[in-house]
């Protein structure tokens, strides 16, 4: 009752951070985080140790009315982890970030921010808390506001404004599929909680309630074709709020669709066969939609959506295996899918915050002026590298040993499938392979551009390293995927058990010991190379110690490039596949071809614009149309007496009409 009541005393208290001045906001905001994240680690880390199988925790009592009770089972407190994790590094890193704007901003716009961060850290653990349908949807709809209000946090600036409105209204469509779902289990069950869906399941077809969950829940995670307000509103935030929305807050949408997955007992194949095809398509266009921009936070965004495709098809594998009753694919898909969550959570934050320091220190976000930022931020440029190594899924970093899984879950499982399921198997393995190839292609091309080659904007020359206060939770992020990568069994195993006491799954015990060890030897021989690398460079930095170092030029095979217009930019570097990808991407060139008389050609101005063909359709389209008929409405306000009063006769005489005709 004690844990409770601080719980319960929590969103009480946040009300303190509008009375704290202004330089004393982020402290408070710390403290009071840290002393929440004490309370419910606590409660996930026992959970999950196994001291308690669920942990109910009451709210309410009797005396105040109806009761809300917290629930916490293993796929709660796994979430809870990763929330906390994400959350307090993107606060450390917030101070340092935010410094600029103490100048110009006044008190109660950071009493607004810190106090929205509070309440979307909180509502995130109350969406993976709450199991009774209507506190999950108010859960969800304060998570969705102060995330809104997170976004908008430059809000004088009118296209962010507009980006905040856009997200808001998706969101709430989310919502609104989801509260659908809700009713249709009320209906038959007499109950709105997600413990009425096995009742549901047993007597009803599950597939139709289970798409109008996972839509709802889909639009959060950001799956193509739903994803059209991630890679604008990512961007259009500061740069911590980026790192826990793309780290954290997005995987609420698939924390919604594993707790539905849960008591599905009918349609098992085909639940599975949507999850990964819908997967698949977000990979492979999420990464290839990332490859062709120019703008480094929406790249990440849909580097994003990339990430997420990759954790759905862990999950969709899963399910497969269920369907199949293949526990092995089943528990290496879960595994792989839980697994990779967490990851994405690490790398995709640190690349970020990463990108963030980049933005501080050069005010820009557009790589076509960046470049040979590594001179000037050292320390950023080696972070955003190992960001970038551990995002391709290259060991000795964790993205290795997430998707290291699924890709023996899909291996293990073919000699034993049917045609029809090796087709979807061998289907998933090229497409999985194509997203880690293209992955690969969009880093490097991200990291070179960015940081080396010479500076392509004065800005660059005046670049300076971020502060420590920023580098420190970053420097924690990488111990934390270091760690992962080269201790992947102290990881695997707790995912392994976590995997199969969510879903039920036989233990497995030979195949759990076999992959630990190969992870183990792939662990060691990550370490072997780490210990080598560093052992190299102790060796150089001793030797060139004792020697008089020289700085000069590039070598450039005897010509060296005298400007910067002579090396690749963001859109050269990928030129040639824009070309190939284009009937995908719709991208286009606008410039004015040199004619063969114009023997010296003048000024010419080369753009380069790729489109979201889904943000278009999906979202510019109905908005635009919505848009045009409210203008057209608008000219019925004349501003004449007389015409407002012949609008109320012809209402009336309209009404007096269907009334005669019994129409009405």
């Amino acid at each position: 009752m004690v844990n409770s009541t601080l719980f319960f005393i929590i969103p009480v208290l946040s009300l303190l951070v509008f009375a704290v001045p202004k330089h004393l906001k982020h402290y408070f905001t710390l403290l009071f985080l840290l002393a929440g994240m004490v309370l419910t680690t606590s409660w996930s880390t026992g959970i999950l140790a196994g001291s308690a199988g669920i942990r109910e925790i009451p709210l309410f009592s009797p005396s105040y009315g109806t009761g809300i009770t917290l629930v916490i089972d293993n796929l709660a407190a796994f979430f809870i982890l990763v929330i906390n994790i994400t959350v307090l590094t993107g606060l450390l890193y917030a101070r340092g970030y935010l410094a600029p704007y103490h100048q110009r901003m006044p008190s109660f716009r950071f009493s607004i921010h810190y106090f929205s961060y509070i309440w979307l850290w909180l509502s995130m653990l109350m969406v993976v808390m709450l199991r009774e349908g209507v506190a999950f949807l108010i859960a969800w709809e304060i998570m969705a506001l102060s995330s809104f209000f997170l976004v908008i946090f430059e809000a004088e600036e009118r296209n962010i404004l507009k980006t905040g409105i856009s997200y808001l209204i998706q969101m709430h469509i989310g919502m609104f599929f989801i509260l659908i779902a809700f009713l249709l289990v009320q209906k038959a069950t007499g109950s709105m909680s997600f413990d009425a869906l096995a009742g549901y399941f047993a007597v009803h077809r599950n597939l139709p309630v289970f798409l109008l969950f996972f839509t709802g829940f889909a639009i959060k995670a950001g799956f193509i074709p739903l994803h059209t307000w991630l890679p604008e509103a990512h961007p259009a935030a500061p740069s911590h709020v980026s790192g826990v929305m793309s780290g954290v807050m997005i995987k609420m949408g698939i924390y919604g669709i594993m707790r539905v997955l849960i008591p599905v007992q009918s349609d098992l194949f085909a639940c599975a066969a949507i999850i990964l095809v819908i997967s698949l398509l977000s990979g492979i266009l999420g990464v290839m939609m990332a490859l062709v921009q120019k703008d480094l936070k929406k790249l990440l965004a849909y580097s994003t959506i990339e990430n997420i495709g990759i954790t759905g098809i862990g999950i969709g594998l899963g399910m497969a295996g269920r369907a199949l009753d293949n526990h092995m694919l089943a528990l290496l898909g879960f595994s792989g899918g839980l697994l990779h969550l967490l990851n994405h959570s690490l790398f995709k934050s640190l690349l970020f915050f990463s990108s963030g320091s980049v933005y501080r220190a050069i005010h820009t976000r557009n790589m076509e002026r960046m470049g040979g930022l590594m001179k000037k931020m050292p320390h950023t440029a080696m972070l955003f590298l190992a960001g970038s190594l551990a995002i391709c899924g290259l060991p000795p970093f964790n993205g290795f040993i997430s998707e290291y899984l699924i890709y023996m879950g899909m291996f293990t499982s073919l000699p034993d499938a049917t045609l029809y399921q090796s087709i979807l198997i061998i289907g998933s393995l090229i497409g999985l392979s194509l997203i880690g190839g293209l992955a690969v292609f969009c880093f490097t091309r991200a990291f070179g551009i960015v940081f080396l080659g010479e500076a392509r904007s004065e800005t660059v020359n005046h670049a300076g390293e971020a502060t420590k206060g920023m580098l420190a939770p970053q420097l924690v992020i990488l111990v934390l995927i270091l760690f992962i990568g080269l201790a992947s069994p102290l990881v695997v195993k707790p995912v392994f058990k976590l995997a199969v006491s969510i879903w039920d799954l036989e233990s497995q015990l030979f195949i759990r010991g076999t992959f630990t060890y190969n992870l183990s030897q792939i662990s060691l021989a990550g370490g072997i190379f780490i210990v080598t690398l560093a052992a190299v460079l102790i060796w150089r930095s001793f030797h060139l110690s004792r020697r008089i170092t020289e700085t000069g030029p590039t070598w450039g095979c005897a010509y060296t490039a005298v400007t910067s217009r002579q090396q690749y930019t963001a859109t050269s570097f990928a030129s040639n596949y824009s070309d190939i990808a284009k009937p995908v991407l719709r991208t286009r060139v606008q410039t004015e071809i040199i004619g063969e008389s114009e023997i010296f050609p003048r000024k010419r101005k080369f753009e380069f614009h790729s489109e979201d063909i889904y943000k278009r359709k999906l979202v510019d389209r109905p908005a635009g149309f919505i848009s045009d008929l409210l203008k057209k409405i608008a000219m019925m306000q004349t501003g004449q007496i007389r015409h407002y009063i012949l609008y109320a006769f012809v209402f009336m005489l309209l009404v007096l009409l269907l009334s005669l005709f019994n129409i009405i």
